[in-house]
């Protein structure tokens, strides 16, 4: 029984108090727990009352759910009508599937099939069409002969809205229509071609996720040339390697990014570089000339063209759009080619798992060099839906009021942004009433946090959605017609399956993630790696690729009620030595080799660990300290060591711990066990 003092105990004045604990206690004894969460979550709770409150409810509500066995328990339901508006359950009924377990058994079972039918919902355009089907390099079989994929992102009304962005010292909201952008589009397009550049060149970007970058990237692509991407918070070391690897030509950046009103320079880090001919805009607007500090880069302003038609180059279903990165098991990151093809996978999942509708408004903060730049770009201009983007900092209450005004109604997080929402309470109070959903990636999320974003839209569901840039979008995730428990997945991504391997290559319910094949999206090659050695050398079976990924799969706990009936899974975070950081994938090797540059240190090793309450991985370094005459304070170490990693990888990494030792584990041939460091941790 629920009592009137432990609501009053979450802030709730002690009238209401009664009468909730009334209701409570009436649907606990009548209902089963799954009714009773139903029923408070819809029609009880709102986001006004303490998010304490709600928390006190669900643990109440499911006091006796074996979280041990299968995972935290539903926090939201689909209603009749979200089924039967889903687009999911659109392509059942043209297929006759009755439920979503043998949808999902039919697109493995007939894959060609499968995504040949995504092509045609999503209305991908080609230049000609083949009679015959024939093998792309995925393994997949299409019909698609040449074409140009950005030709598919213009298929909605001229007058639609493309993109609604905000810059964070700017309360206005700036809109482009789809015709708008088009000739943007067209402009960078024609630019590139008076630069000179050519089909099959490379041109990067570094720059934030804004109008003008999303114009640029599918200028690039529509004028047949490659992207190499580059997250703007890279250093300039980082910059130059990814600039070597994709051997850009060219390079598209901004004078200075304005975060919370520092000015960061962009256009310094890209000089620093040695980068190729810079196109420079101004962070305050196209009216204001950017300042050039070197011979024979250009404006913004002068590169664009006047020209505001242009033909998209037919390019091969496997040539190369973009250029991205992501760890190696070297201190080099691996480069990953996406293809013509890549993009139907983006658009496949908005599709199918996040169920985008024509009109719908898309926010993700994320920026081009992390593959949910391009994904969202894609993502919302295929589905003929509105990119939302926030020029700023995402982790206060502006963030929160341009969610509101952009009227978003699907949402992407990293955990890491989620939690400190969570800590400082800042969107409490928003109305978020247009969000049909929200979804996480780049980290492994903590339940108690995923409850309280669901809170914040008044109970819409977080589709997981884990998968990588090698993948072109999710292997695992969920759906709009299955419930949502915080932190965890429903269903492998329709389209492909995988499988669980324990250590000794048997199979199991705990253990690493390895897909089978094929899968429109999934990649063929690497620029600087073995493709074969890296994903298919030493797997468990045949035709299975390595991910990386350790999953335990759950299942619902609810023998009772049929319509729950289906498995669960949880990741567990990496079995390798990569992890993630602020929702960015990178090696222990990438991190070391930054490290062991300083002089106070003989050798490092990089681990992550995740907290003992679930959530983001922690970095922890390992540290082997130089001879010296003095032994420097801990403190010291960790303060070098971190700056070391903001000024030569990522200000965006933070280091939790440095532990110091004597030294570091190693196997026979002289590798550094991590594991056993993690292990220890």
């Amino acid at each position: 029984m629920l009592t009137v003092e432990q609501i009053t105990a979450c802030g709730v004045e002690k009238i209401e108090a009664l009468k909730i604990a009334e209701t409570v206690n009436r649907l606990l004894s009548t209902q089963s727990p799954t009714a009773c969460w139903y029923e408070l979550s819809r029609y009880i709770l709102t986001p006004q009352h303490p998010f304490a409150l709600h928390q006190l409810l669900y643990e109440t509500v499911y006091a006796d759910f074996d979280r041990a066995t299968y995972g935290p328990p539903p926090a939201w339901f689909p209603t009749d009508e979200d089924i039967t508006v889903a687009n999911i359950t659109r392509l059942m009924m043209e297929l006759a599937i009755k439920t979503y377990p043998e949808f999902h058994a039919w697109s493995v079972d007939n894959r060609d099939t499968f995504w040949q039918m995504m092509i045609d919902t999503l209305g991908i355009k080609t230049v000609d069409t083949n009679t015959k089907a024939q093998k792309d390099a995925t393994g997949t079989a299409t019909y698609l002969a040449k074409l140009n994929i950005v030709d598919s992102c213009f298929s909605t009304p001229h007058d639609a809205t493309a993109i609604i962005a905000q810059r964070e010292d700017d309360e206005n909201l700036v809109t482009l229509s789809y015709g708008e952008l088009a000739c943007l589009t067209n402009r960078v397009a024609n630019g590139l071609v008076d630069l000179g550049l050519k089909q099959g060149d490379a041109v990067a970007i570094d720059m934030p996720m804004n109008a003008e970058s999303v114009a640029i990237y599918l200028g690039i692509v529509k004028a047949g040339c490659a992207v190499v991407a580059i997250a703007d918070s890279f250093a300039p070391d980082e910059i130059a390697t990814r600039l070597r690897i994709g051997k850009a030509k060219a390079i598209f950046t901004q004078d200075y990014i304005n975060r919370t009103g520092k000015r960061l320079p962009l256009y310094e880090k890209v000089i620093a570089a040695d980068a190729p001919k810079a196109i420079v805009s101004s962070c305050e607007g196209s009216d204001t000339v950017a300042q050039l500090q070197r011979e024979g880069d250009i404006t913004w302003d002068n590169f664009l063209s006047d020209t505001e038609t242009f033909t998209a180059v037919p390019c091969d279903p496997d040539a190369p759009t973009n250029i991205l990165f992501s760890s190696g098991t070297t201190g080099e990151p691996k480069a990953i080619p996406w293809t013509h093809t890549t993009p139907i996978k983006c658009a496949a999942d908005a599709y199918l798992h996040h169920d985008i509708h024509p009109g719908d408004v898309l926010a993700w903060y994320t920026n081009l060099g992390w593959m949910m730049g391009p994904w969202l770009i894609y993502a919302s201009l295929i589905n003929r839906a509105t990119i939302a983007l926030y020029d700023g900092v995402p982790t206060g209450r502006e963030f929160g009021v341009f969610v509101q005004n952009a009227k978003v109604t699907m949402l992407g997080v990293v955990p890491t942004l989620v939690r400190a929402w969570k800590n400082t309470d800042c969107m409490q109070g928003l109305e978020w009433h247009a969000i049909r959903v929200f979804s996480s990636t780049g980290e492994c999320s903590n339940p108690d946090e995923m409850l309280y974003l669901m809170f914040l839209a008044g109970y819409k569901p977080v589709i997981e959605y884990c998968g990588g840039t090698e993948i072109g979008g999710a292997y695992v995730t969920g759906t709009r017609v299955q419930p949502a428990a915080p932190s965890t997945f429903t269903t492998p991504a329709l389209g492909l399956d995988f499988s669980l391997y324990d250590d000794n290559g048997e199979p199991t319910r705990n253990g690493e993630v390895f897909i089978s094949p094929p899968s429109l999206g999934l990649s063929t090659t690497l620029l600087n790696a073995d493709h074969n050695e890296v994903y298919f050398a030493w797997t468990p079976g045949a035709n299975l690729r390595r991910h990386g990924d350790a999953i335990e799969q759950l299942g619902n706990g609810f023998d009772t009620e049929p319509w729950l009936e289906g498995v669960k899974y949880r990741v567990l975070g990496r079995v390798d030595d990569t992890m993630n950081l602020s929702g960015i994938k990178v090696s222990s090797a990438e991190i070391e080799e930054v490290l062991n540059v300083l002089s106070e240190i003989q050798e490092t090793a990089a681990v992550s660990v995740s907290p003992k309450d679930g959530g983001p991985s922690q970095l922890i370094i390992y540290a082997v300290l130089a001879a010296s005459e003095s032994e420097p304070a801990k403190h010291e170490i960790h303060d070098a060591l971190q700056a070391e990693l903001s000024q030569h990888l990522n200000p965006l990494f933070r280091i939790h711990d440095v532990v110091i030792v004597d030294s570091l584990p190693r196997t026979a041939s002289n590798k550094v066990m991590r594991r056993l460091l993690r292990d220890r941790l």
